[in-house]
């Protein structure tokens, strides 16, 4: 079995990347921006339609240099990961808010950042995906952070009460483990530093992972 997805390898060096980083995050943001503002505006229908038009040029200009599909994840020979279209953590892509998650050798992972208008559910309230999102992201990256890298094979999930738009932090942090499977749990707090979401999520080495490595004559981690 092969992985269900491919890694494209570049050649760039640390100045290369800084610099498409810089460029393209900044884009990023600008769209992100951008999206929050057609949201809340209250301009009149003219000015709208006018605006509209405009964004359909520069959407247009975009277009004519782009890559196929997806973005997916490209990384360098030299092993630097470059997720820039993940839903929570891509820095190019403008749907994530996105999450700067620190990391721990231990697994242990957390991360603060804002969810605006554009992640509302209730009114005034976080919708209960994107916190489901944020929490997948966050406590996916705790069992490769520990070393035992994982897909998610389950995601289970505690609201305790909703979670207010604005700042928010989450933590994540691994249980245990049984062989190939890391059990991690974690939690979102709203701004007031209150526990409003909890989480357990099992992660799994998957199958292609494990023929990989018994064909390159290594094994996956043994926990006992």
């Amino acid at each position: 079995m092969q992985a269900p997805f491919e890694y494209v390898v570049v050649e760039k060096s640390d100045e290369e990347i800084a610099e498409d980083r810089r460029i393209f995050s900044g884009l990023a943001v600008a769209v992100r921006a951008l999206s929050e503002a057609s949201l809340r505006t209250t301009i009149d229908h003219d000015e709208a339609t006018v605006i509209r038009h405009e964004i359909e040029a520069i959407t247009d200009r975009l277009r004519r240099s782009q890559i196929e599909g997806s973005y997916g994840v490209t990384m360098t020979s030299d092993g630097v990961v470059l997720g820039y279209g993940n839903a929570v953590v891509g820095v190019r892509n403008p749907i994530a808010p996105p999450l700067v998650i620190k990391t721990e050798p231990d697994g242990r992972t957390s991360a603060e950042f804002e969810l605006n208008a554009l992640y509302e559910g209730p009114p005034g309230c976080v919708h209960g995906g994107v916190v489901a999102l944020v929490l997948d992201q966050v406590l996916g990256e705790s069992p490769a952070a520990g070393g035992t890298p994982g897909m998610t094979g389950t995601l289970t999930l505690r609201y305790g009460q909703p979670t207010a738009l604005g700042k928010c932090s989450a933590a994540a942090w691994i249980e245990r483990r049984e062989g190939v499977k890391t059990i991690v749990k974690g939690w979102l707090r709203n701004a007031d530093g209150e526990i409003t979401v909890e989480a357990e999520g099992i992660f799994i080495l998957p199958r292609w992972a494990r023929e990989e490595l018994a064909r390159s004559g290594n094994q996956p981690p043994r926990f006992e």
